[in-house]
């Protein structure tokens, strides 16, 4: 559990100038930083207000209660130790699962931030726990290792700085909060920077109707995600081209290369392409460009740990853009008759999981990294549509970056070539590509495919079987030979 917490000086000094001069009274925000386990410390990079919802009403606000029994004589003072705060959790939980997508590894969304007097907030710890709880819950799937969080009370009156550390266990309460030390100093400039480009090939198996409809299209995505995080804990790591096998820190500074390496395993899904409720597959392929940062104290065990962590949250929250434009039923009248729009606005919960007998290639949208604090960057997600103007626009929102501080020229497209999520056909999969070819043909596709599957197989035996041929008959040629000369010896 987290005993102290260091925050970046520059960056809360000048979040605690802003809110003095708002003159507010409440405001809620993110807590980004990093908490470290290994340190038994925490690290707040910055502070990120919540904007405001699509009403244009604040995330958060003061409430004033009345109490008829008070004397009109002390009116003012009981007002204020009344008040109490309002915040809308589940607009502040959206916003931390959008800002979530934005981090690279090693910098997460690790609590929430309150601006409040000391009354408001301590006649509000229902609603702050209720809030951290939100957010918690809001970003589990990109961040399951996530156990506790920080909860930050910026007071004005007086002027001071409280941090809290919560447990986030199925309940939490005021008995979950727990004060920890807290102090200004510099951080961003200690991290260290590692990059890793990891490609990745894996399948789903697509199930038939009846299987299919007890669960969700993103929730098949997930499950296979889960599949392939375990695959990837496995691999050993190199790093500037030497083998990860110790904690010790990285001493060297610049940017450092980290190359994963996997063993040689057996494919647990190769049974599952193969049972007889598989319709289709769902075959994934790709590179992901990670990258993560560690402070300077932590080992570089830690640092593949946190690019492994972003590649699982890098595909997890492509495959989230995705899956949350599935959920949108569109008119087919919607669609024109550019095949490349068709490919695009198609649901894909009907492009595919209705369609298996038919490819349907569906580009991923690709990683950009946007130039943030201090050297470090963040990231957003460009679907094949989208330009960098979107981005810009995004990271002003989401990420109360100032528009001249935002250059598009500096944004790097580190991902050239878009991902691919292709969905085939079982037949296409498991056959040579002549036999795949005819499973497209109109008229009885399904028994088309299988016939031409089967002979498919048929060559794929007959053509294994050739070398063994030929090593018998070479046995067997030097036998007799061997014979012959012996005989006329």
């Amino acid at each position: 559990m987290v005993k102290a917490v260091v925050g970046e000086e520059a960056r809360l000094t000048s979040a605690e100038d802003r809110l003095s001069r708002s003159a507010i009274p409440a405001e809620v925000g993110l807590v980004i930083g990093k908490l470290s386990s290994v340190l038994d410390r925490g690290f707040v990079f910055d502070l990120i207000a919540t904007p405001s919802n699509d009403a244009g009403e604040p995330a958060c606000s003061v409430l004033e209660t009345r109490d008829d029994k008070r004397k009109p004589s002390k009116s003012k003072s009981q007002s204020s130790e009344l008040s109490s705060l309002s915040i809308d959790c589940d607009w502040v939980a959206e916003h931390a699962r959008q800002v979530s997508r934005m981090l690279l590894g090693g910098v997460k969304v690790v609590g929430i931030y309150v601006w409040a007097s000391d009354s408001a907030f301590k006649n509000s710890t229902m609603i702050l726990c209720q809030a951290i709880k939100a957010v918690s819950d809001a970003i589990r799937h990109l961040d399951p290792a996530l156990d506790e969080a920080l909860l930050i009370h910026i007071c004005y009156s007086p002027r001071r700085w409280n941090c809290r550390t919560c447990l986030l266990n199925s309940s939490i309460t005021s008995s979950s909060l727990r004060p920890c030390d807290f102090k200004l100093g510099r951080v961003l400039s200690s991290l260290q920077r590692f990059k890793c480009n990891y490609s990745f090939n894996f399948r789903l198996p697509i199930y038939s109707k009846g299987e299919s409809s007890r669960q969700t299209f993103t929730e098949m995505l997930r499950q296979e995600l889960a599949v392939h995080e375990k695959e990837l804990k496995s691999a050993n790591a190199m790093i500037d081209g030497y083998l990860v096998h110790n904690d010790e820190p990285c001493n060297t500074e610049g940017e450092h290369e980290i190359e994963l390496l996997f063993p040689f395993m057996k494919d647990s899904r190769a049974d599952a392409i193969t049972a007889k409720n598989v319709t289709g597959i769902l075959q994934f392929g790709g590179s992901i460009y990670s990258y993560a940062y560690l402070n300077v104290k932590e080992p570089v065990s830690q640092a593949v740990a946190d690019i492994k962590a972003d590649i699982t949250r890098s595909l997890q929250s492509r495959l989230d853009i995705i899956c949350d434009e599935a959920e949108q039923d569109l008119d087919p009248t919607d669609v024109g008759d550019d095949e490349e729009a068709e490919i695009l606005t198609i649901p894909i919960s009907k492009s595919i999981l209705n369609s298996s007998t038919k490819a349907c290639h569906l580009p991923l949208p690709r990683r950009v990294l946007v130039p943030w604090l201090a050297g470090t960057h963040i990231c957003d997600y460009l679907q094949p549509f989208e330009s960098l103007e979107v981005v810009k626009e995004r990271c002003m929102e989401l990420m109360s970056m100032e528009h001249s501080s935002l250059d598009t020229s500096k944004i790097s497209e580190v991902e050239t070539e878009t991902s691919l999520m292709v969905a085939e056909s079982m037949w296409d999969v498991i056959t040579p590509a002549s036999s795949a070819a005819s499973c497209r043909l109109e008229g009885n596709v399904e028994r088309t495919s299988r016939e031409d599957g089967n002979k498919g197989m048929d060559n794929a035996s007959y053509a294994s079987n050739v070398p063994m041929m030929v090593a018998i008959f070479v046995l067997l040629l030097s036998v007799i030979l061997g014979f012959m000369l012996y005989r006329k010896d």
